[in-house]
């Protein structure tokens, strides 16, 4: 069995990589050229990541510490 393909450029071949917008800014509305522009889909399933940050404040901590020391004695 011989199987064989053609390959051809079609209507939407292009060189060069078309990427999508991921922001819409202040000057696209301006000039409304948003409405000419491919965007990304936004994905409503994703999680995110989680904050790389934070921590408690210091009086917060104090404050934590002198109640352990209050409920250890009674």
């Amino acid at each position: 069995t011989l199987k064989s393909y053609w390959i051809r450029k079609g209507s939407a071949f292009s060189t060069a990589v078309a990427r999508p917008e991921t922001e819409l800014t202040p000057e696209m509305i301006a000039t409304g050229s948003w409405r000419r522009l491919p965007f990304k889909p936004y994905n409503f399933s994703s999680l995110g990541l989680p904050p790389a940050c934070g921590h408690l404040h210091p009086l917060l901590k104090v404050r934590s510490e002198l109640r352990q020391i209050f409920l250890e004695m009674g």
